[in-house]
């Protein structure tokens, strides 16, 4: 099985891809581990997008979440069995992401590279609310919607989230 989570930030993707990967025992990939390294400095596109691409061909079965379009989108999207697509209200996403960073703060998470604190500045809270918004960026989730409509979950709330576990029991 395959699983690919899209989605806005602050949405749960991570979280959501361990519950998922523990459930069905696939190895899991979070992008957003790939981008960064210590102290939140991207990578080169090309070096995520390597890995990316080893991980992808090295197993059959996996739960990747993270957007991240300029790698191995089309074929993540194509491959996937369910897509999994969580679209929180930007101002939940934003209660969703300070609520993380009190829970985390000073800490890494497991699903970020070592060394990539909690954050929660100026620059991050325009991302969650408009900048990780654009038109673009909803284009490309209705394209992939109208694409794959057999295998595309939309998720909105968190009752949606604990409901769609259930279905899992």
């Amino acid at each position: 099985m395959k699983i690919a989570i899209i989605g806005y930030s602050g949405g749960g993707k991570s979280t959501l891809a361990k519950l998922l990967a523990n459930h069905y025992g696939l190895p899991k990939l979070h992008l957003d581990r790939l981008q960064f390294t210590e102290g939140w400095i991207s990578r080169p596109q090309g070096a995520l997008i390597d890995d990316l691409g080893t991980f992808l061909d090295k197993h059959k079965d996996w739960v990747i979440d993270g957007n991240y379009s300029f790698a191995f989108y089309d074929r993540r999207m194509a491959e996937a069995d369910q897509i999994i697509f969580l679209n929180f209200s930007r101002w939940r996403s934003l209660w969703r992401v300070s609520k993380r960073y009190w829970q985390n703060r000073g800490h890494s998470r497991d699903d970020m590279a070592a060394g990539c604190p909690e954050k929660l500045d100026w620059e991050f809270i325009r991302w969650v609310l408009y900048d990780g918004r654009t038109r673009q960026a909803k284009l490309r989730y209705k394209a992939i919607q109208q694409q794959y409509p057999e295998k595309f979950i939309i998720l909105k709330t968190q009752s949606d989230i604990d409901q769609f576990l259930k279905t899992l029991a």
